[in-house]
C-alpha cells in the first residue's frame, strides 16, 4: 500500500519548508546526514530503517530534502528502472527552486556533467557503448602483471623496516599506480597525483586546485593519443564509432580514474583491516576454507566502497518502498544500508560466501564497467602483500582505528601495521615468503641424513636470503618444484 505521507522534495503544502526546525525533529520526522546527528550514519540508517522502513526522508546540508533506499530489493528497484528514474540532477525539486546553492558542499555531486552515467536514452547508449568497448580492450593477464609489479615495488618501500601504514603506504598508491598504466600515462602516477586525486575527492579548500591537476594529466593524455594513438584504454575510447570529443574523452577518464582510484582505495583498506581485526577472517584464509577474492567478496557485503551514491531522480509520479514518491523527489541509493537489510542477512555476522548479489558496484544501466579491474587489483593487491608479510600484524588496538565519514563513504585514516623486516624482492617476479626454518629430522618423513638434527633457531626474516628457494632434491621431488615454478613465471611474464 502507497503511503500518503507528504512528498519531502516535491512542492506538497504540507512538508515544511527548507530551514525550518521541524527538519530532523520529532518522531517520524526526516533526519539529517550530516552534523552531531550523523557521526554514526550506519546507526542512524538502522534507526531510520526502524522508523520508516526500506525508504525513509532525510536532509541534505542546508536541509534540502532526500529520500535514502535503505532496502536491497528497492535499492534494486531504484537502480533497474531507468522509465521511472533518471541521473540527471536538473529534473531535481529542490534544484530548480533554488533551495539548492551553488556553493553546496555536494555540488560536485549534483551538477550533471555530459557523461554516460548522468545521461540516458541514446546519448547514455552512445556514450556508454564506448566506455563499455575500451573497457574490453583491456588484456587482464596484463593488468594482473601490473598491480603484481606495483604491489612488489610498494612493499619493497616498507618491508625493511618492519612497520606501515597500509593505507597511505599502499591502498591509497597500488590502485593510481594500475589506472595510470591501463589509462596510458604510467609517467604521471606519482605522490603528487596520488594526493591530488585525494584532496579533490574529499573536497577540501583546496580540493578545485587538486582537481585541476588531474584533469591537466588527462588532457596530456588526450592529446598525446588522439595524434599518436597506442593500444591503451584512452586510444581506444577516442578511436571508437561513437565519435567522442576531447572534453568528452577528458570527461570520462576523469570519471573513470576517479571511480575505480576511489572504489578500489576504500576496497583494499577495508579488505586488510578486515584480515588483521577478525580472527575468524584470517582464520579461513589461513586454513583454505576461503580464497582471498572470497574474501574481497565478503568486504564488497560488509563494507561496500560507497555508502551512497547521489543520486537518482524521479521522472514521474511513482512508489517506492511503500512510499509516495513525486516527480522532481531525489533518492540517494545506498549499498551500505542495503547491503544489510534483515531481508537478506537476518544475521550480519554470518559469511556471504559465494554469494555476489551484493549492492557495491550498483545495478541496471549504471552498473560500474569496470568492477573486474577493482575486484582484480584488490584479490592480487591483498594476495601478494600477505604472501610477502605473512606475519603482518595490527601495530595499534583495534578500537584505535580512526574513520573519515560522509555521506558518500566512510574512510579508513590510516591501518598501522608492524612485521618483522624482510628483503627487497625482484619487482618482476612473483611475491614469494621468506623460506620456513627446517624442522628437526624427526619430524620429517624419509630424512635425507641419518644423524638427528637440533631443532634450528628461528631467524630473522632480515636476514634470510631473498634469493629462490631452491628446489627439493631429486631423491624426494624429482621435477614438480622445478616445473611449477617455472609455470608461475610463464604466468608472471604472461605466457
Amino acid at each position: 500500500m502507497t503511503s500518503e505521507s507528504p512528498s519531502l522534495t516535491g512542492t506538497d503544502s504540507l512538508a515544511p519548508p527548507p530551514g525550518c526546525p521541524a527538519h530532523g525533529l520529532g518522531a517520524g520526522g526526516p533526519r539529517r546526514l550530516y552534523g552531531p546527528d550523523a557521526e554514526d550514519l550506519a546507526g542512524l540508517y538502522e534507526r531510520l530503517r526502524e522508523e520508516h522502513g526500506p525508504v525513509a526522508p532525510v536532509l541534505l546540508h542546508d536541509d534540502v530534502p532526500m529520500w535514502v533506499v535503505l532496502g536491497h530489493a528497492e535499492n534494486l528497484q531504484l537502480v533497474r528502472s531507468p522509465s521511472q528514474y533518471t541521473r540527471d540532477s536538473r529534473i531535481w525539486t529542490p534544484l530548480k527552486d533554488g533551495r539548492v546553492k551553488p556553493d553546496h558542499p555536494l555540488m560536485p555531486h549534483i551538477a550533471w556533467q555530459p557523461i554516460c552515467s548522468h545521461a540516458e536514452g541514446a546519448e547514455h547508449e552512445r556514450l556508454r557503448d564506448a566506455v563499455t568497448a575500451a573497457m574490453a580492450t583491456i588484456d587482464h593477464r596484463s593488468v594482473r602483471r601490473h598491480i603484481g609489479r606495483h604491489t612488489q615495488a610498494l612493499v619493497n618501500g616498507f618491508c625493511e623496516r618492519g612497520r606501515a601504514d597500509l593505507v597511505s603506504q599502499f591502498a591509497e598508491h597500488l590502485p593510481m599506480a594500475v589506472m595510470c598504466e591501463i589509462l596510458g600515462m604510467p609517467e604521471e602516477y606519482n605522490d603528487r597525483m596520488v594526493q591530488a586525486a585525494r584532496d579533490a575527492l574529499k573536497g577540501t579548500e583546496t580540493a578545485i586546485q587538486s582537481h585541476t591537476y588531474v584533469m591537466d594529466a588527462l588532457s596530456r593524455l588526450t592529446t598525446r593519443r588522439r595524434t599518436r594513438p597506442e593500444d591503451d584504454f584512452t586510444s581506444h575510447l577516442i578511436g571508437h564509432p561513437a565519435g567522442l570529443t576531447d572534453d568528452e574523452v577528458r570527461e570520462h577518464l576523469r570519471l573513470v580514474l576517479f571511480a575505480a582510484y576511489e572504489a578500489t582505495a576504500n576496497l583494499l583498506a577495508n579488505a586488510l583491516r578486515m584480515v588483521l581485526t577478525e580472527p575468524g577472517f584470517r582464520a579461513r584464509l589461513n586454513g583454505g576454507q576461503m580464497t582471498v577474492p572470497e574474501a574481497i567478496e565478503q568486504s564488497l557485503w560488509d563494507e561496500p566502497p560507497f555508502s551512497t551514491v547521489f543520486g537518482y531522480f524521479a521522472k514521474q509520479d511513482t512508489e517506492l518502498g511503500g512510499r509516495r514518491i513525486r516527480k522532481g523527489d531525489g533518492l540517494l541509493f545506498a549499498p551500505a544500508p542495503g547491503n544489510v537489510d534483515p531481508k537478506v542477512r537476518p544475521d550480519p555476522s554470518e559469511s556471504m560466501q559465494g554469494n555476489r548479489s551484493h549492492l557495491a558496484f550498483g545495478g541496471g544501466p549504471h552498473e560500474c564497467p569496470g568492477q573486474d579491474i577493482g575486484r582484480a587489483i584488490a584479490d592480487v593487491g591483498v594476495d601478494a602483500l600477505l604472501t610477502r608479510l605473512s606475519d603482518i600484524q595490527l601495530d595499534c588496538a583495534e578500537e584505535d582505528l580512526r574513520w573519515r565519514s560522509s555521506i558518500a563513504s566512510r574512510h579508513l585514516v590510516a591501518l598501522p601495521v608492524r612485521f618483522e623486516p624482510k628483503p627487497q624482492q625482484d619487482v618482476d617476479l612473483p611475491p614469494r615468503a621468506m623460506p620456513i626454518p627446517p624442522q628437526r629430522s624427526n619430524w620429517q618423513v624419509g630424512a635425507l641424513s641419518s644423524d638427528p638434527a637440533p631443532a634450528a633457531e628461528p631467524q630473522s626474516a632480515a636476514h634470510q636470503p631473498p634469493s629462490v628457494p631452491e628446489p627439493a632434491p631429486a631423491a624426494l621431488e624429482p621435477s614438480r618444484p622445478r616445473g611449477l615454478w617455472q609455470r608461475l613465471l610463464r604466468w608472471w611474464h604472461g605466457g
